[in-house]
């Protein structure tokens, strides 16, 4: 296995560290190097895309590098996959790109109504993806998963930022009235997904992947104050960001049906275990800031 990562600010080889260095292979570069990628595609039969810039306030303020690696970088990848002979090509991808959803759920068929420069290049790369099984007979797999949490997630993302602050005795801000609606998915639960997309999964297919745990940010807030034992008077409140999409919710009956998936981690005790990690791994986040 070869695992090539551009390792720009969010990008930390020590999230390696427990993996034997006998089973991959790193290569730090740019899934936009075409001669890079076409070379690494000869050796690989499968790959899959986790190469992306993602956090939607980076976008907001700065979209190119959005569209140079999720959309551009992907493309490279999409091309190298069609000419080096590449079995199964699995983009990982968000269901930020089917914008906000007032009530119900999206199931795979929703419309793509991205609203932030972030989701927008995603979808074009879920779209991108989506012609080369088409025009190309690519083994072309798509999943759209929801907020991701767990350890080792860099510390700009609400859930390690309000860890972090609150370790460090400071107040967590909340966006607006902080009644915006997010599923949360653990890491484990969505590798997990992923691995059952890649083996069990049909090409051409989209699979959404949810954690079944949907909350208002307050609401994310508060678990995350009790169990640290802290008050609301840690929170502040800021300006609303740009755009901001108000719910996300995803139907995830696809994937639990046809693959098997089903979300093991708890949130209770996956935030719990998350708050744990970045208290007794302080020395890996603090570098980072």
């Amino acid at each position: 296995m070869t695992v090539l990562d551009k390792l720009t600010y969010a990008g930390n080889l020590a999230n390696l560290s427990e993996i034997s260095s006998d089973a991959y292979e790193f290569i730090k570069g740019d899934i936009c190097d075409v001669s890079l990628v076409e070379k690494l595609a000869k050796r690989h039969d499968v790959i899959i895309n986790f190469a992306a810039e993602s956090h939607v306030d980076r976008s907001i303020g700065s979209s190119r590098d959005f569209i140079e690696t999720n959309v551009l970088g992907t493309h490279t990848l999409l091309e190298a996959a069609k000419t080096g002979g590449i079995s199964r090509f699995l983009q990982v991808s968000t269901d930020e790109v089917y914008g906000t959803i007032s009530e119900g759920s999206w199931d795979e068929n929703a419309p793509l109504l991205p609203n932030s420069p972030y989701a927008a290049s995603k979808a074009s790369a879920d779209l991108i993806a989506r012609s080369f099984f088409r025009t190309y007979g690519l083994d072309i797999r798509i999943t759209r998963c929801s907020n991701n949490y767990g350890p080792n997630q860099y510390p700009e993302k609400i859930i390690p930022l309000f860890v972090t602050n609150l370790l460090q005795g400071r107040k967590v801000p909340i966006y607006g009235n902080g009644l915006n609606v997010r599923d949360w998915l653990h890491v484990d639960d969505h590798c997990r997904g992923i691995f059952l997309t890649l083996t069990l999964g049909s090409p051409g297919e989209i699979y959404n992947m949810g954690g079944g745990s949907a909350m208002t940010n307050m609401e994310l807030a508060k678990k995350i104050l009790m169990l640290m034992e802290k008050d609301e008077k840690s929170i502040y409140f800021v300006e609303d960001r740009l755009g901001h999409d108000f719910r996300y919710s995803i139907d995830y009956d696809k994937i639990s049906q046809n693959l098997g998936y089903i979300p093991k981690v708890d949130f209770e005790n996956g935030i719990m275990k998350t708050i744990e990690w970045y208290g007794e791994n302080e020395e890996w986040w603090r570098n980072l800031q």
